[in-house]
């Protein structure tokens, strides 16, 4: 029995490892690197705590080294996903009523372990799954999440604190229940964090989960397995299923105690889920929570008081950053006449400084993109770029896929704003300038806000107060996440939520109290302490020699 209320610790964000030269945890994640891929794992899935093979194995390589394996996983059928809801749908009442402080602990213990004993074996494992550098890996699979599991238990506890006024006699108070039913998180391969915290979150507030990664973040989603068990998560709390997603989706979507989606994912799937519950809503117990980010055309926007090296720094670090596969990544530019050739000139000379290739090389800058699928799209872009009029490539254009899916950083200048590759969503190391005239700043941002239907970052770099709040006010529907003189990548749990509007997903902003509060359903409770015994209220009674009805009748 619960005997006071409790405050959970304040959330600091987790320090960010450098990886020098000698450094402990440099030394500490190469020895891990090499230990992992000396292994071919058999990987599992994990329904209510029992780990199931099928015998259906699937291979991971790494995508900068594709004749390698990593292991094999244990891909799942129709009949994995009724036992995952069956196993979800048994846990809930025990996992709904267990008292907040506990479950807040499991995910304060996760955050522990995987800052000291998970931390080498996540990142290491997020490197070779998903061809992270060393930086990458720390920020996302280490940092992020154990952000997400402090920061999302502090705001559980902030959730539960806030209760309504009571007025003399009575007691008001406000329940948050968990769904009723089951949520199924869908999550994507270029963020381990967010396969982590798309379940997790849910959880924390008292749901159970289906949870189906994408199959190209399998090798990290079975260590994040493992840290939950070791954590504490009851059985069948998250159940971790690989299967085609059109398999998961008829079932789940059809299912009369799907409560909730948790996405990550492309723009394409989410609109197609979101019809399919809209065609399905009759069949659900309750309306279903729908919590989407998909996808982004990203973009900076520089001013002619801008400083030019600045600018380039953030195309460089923002467009390149993980081969361009953040969702927040940088993909169009919109650059000054008057700047252009100093941003054009630190450019050229940044892209030859950088070096591509193997993960376990830390003077990479960049490596592999995520899959062959991947790399040939984006090769068909560029491919078009050098055959199209009034477009050049200024730095970069290569692409290799025999030992890995490798695409050179390539930065494309177009004479029209509305090129193809200013408006698709290519999701790689790929960015389109558009150098217009600088005298005409007002006018840009309009093409800015109408270039694309996503609306997830944005940048905006200028010396020019007025510039900036013009911007700021033109674009404000153009970014669910606006950075002023910063790229337009990189938010941090709890200092900048993260999520856009438009066609890029729901904004209900990760990272913050606002998206837990997507994962309960509020009940209001009112006691009054003496309840009255007569039905008549004051205004009822009549003062002597008052005549309110003359017939007697009360009126009727």
């Amino acid at each position: 029995m619960a005997t006071g209320f409790f405050n959970v610790p304040t959330p600091i964000n987790e320090p960010v490892k450098g990886y020098a030269p000698g450094s402990p945890e440099r030394i500490e994640l190469i020895k891990t690197l090499k230990e992992l891929k000396q292994l071919e794992r058999d990987i599992p899935m994990y329904i209510g705590g029992q780990q199931v093979r099928t015998g259906n194995t699937q291979r991971i390589s790494p995508p900068h080294d594709h004749q390698h394996t990593l292991g094999h996983f244990h891909e799942g059928d129709a009949s994995h996903v009724h036992q995952a809801i069956e196993a979800a749908l048994a846990a809930r009442t025990q996992w709904a009523e267990l008292p907040w402080e506990h479950r807040a602990s499991i995910f304060l213990k996760a955050a522990d372990l995987l800052a000291g004993p998970y931390r080498a074996r996540m990142n290491a494992a997020t490197m070779l799954g998903q061809s992270k550098n060393a930086f990458q890996a720390e920020i996302d699979a280490a940092c992020e999440l154990i952000d997400f599991f402090r920061f999302n238990a502090y705001f559980m506890q902030e959730i539960y604190r806030q209760q309504p006024e009571s007025m003399p006699g009575m007691w008001n108070r406000l329940e948050q229940r968990p769904l009723e039913g089951f949520v199924f998180a869908l999550t994507p391969f270029n963020f381990t964090s967010i396969a982590g915290n798309l379940p997790t979150s849910v959880a924390m507030m008292g749901n159970t989960v289906v949870w189906k990664p994408a199959y190209t973040q399998i090798y990290s989603a079975q260590v994040l397995m493992e840290l939950f068990q070791e954590a504490g998560v009851p059985d069948g709390v998250i159940n971790l299923i690989y299967v085609d997603g059109p398999v998961a989706g008829d079932i789940i979507f059809s299912h009369p105690d799907f409560a909730g989606i948790h996405f990550t994912g492309s723009t394409g799937v989410f609109q197609n889920i979101w019809k399919t519950i809209g065609q399905n809503i009759h069949q659900y117990r309750s309306y279903p929570r729908i919590v989407g980010e998909t996808g982004g055309k990203d973009f900076i926007l520089a001013h002619h008081s801008a400083h030019p090296r600045q600018v380039a720094t953030a195309i460089t670090r923002g467009a390149f950053e993980f081969q361009g596969q953040k969702c927040s990544a940088a993909s169009r530019a919109y650059i000054p006449s008057n700047i252009w050739d100093e941003v054009k000139g630190y450019l050229q000379a940044d892209l030859k400084s950088i070096k591509m290739g193997d993960v376990e090389d830390f003077s990479n800058f960049v490596n592999a993109v995520i899959s062959e699928v991947s790399f040939d799209k984006l090769a068909r872009y560029i491919d078009a770029a050098k055959a199209d009029e009034g477009v050049e490539i200024i730095a970069g254009g290569g692409h290799d896929k025999s030992k890995g899916y490798f695409i050179e950083p390539t930065i494309i200048v177009t004479k029209d704003p509305k090129y193809v590759t200013m408006c698709d969503e290519l999701f790689g190391p790929v960015i389109t300038l558009y150098v217009y005239d600088s005298q005409e700043f007002e006018k840009i941002l309009d093409v800015v806000d109408g270039t694309s239907p996503y609306a997830l970052t944005g940048a905006i770099f200028s010396q020019d107060r007025y510039a900036i709040d013009l911007a700021s006010k033109k674009l404000v529907h153009a970014a669910g996440n606006f950075y002023i003189n910063d790229k337009p990548t990189g938010a941090v749990v709890g200092q900048q939520p993260f999520g856009g509007a438009r066609a890029s997903g729901t904004n209900d902003k990760a990272g913050s109290m606002l998206n837990l509060l997507r994962w309960v359903s509020p009940r209001a409770i009112k006691e009054t302490f003496v309840p009255p015994v007569d039905y008549r209220y004051p205004f009822m009674g009549v003062e002597t020699g008052e005549n309110l009805n003359a017939t007697g009748q009360g009126g009727f």
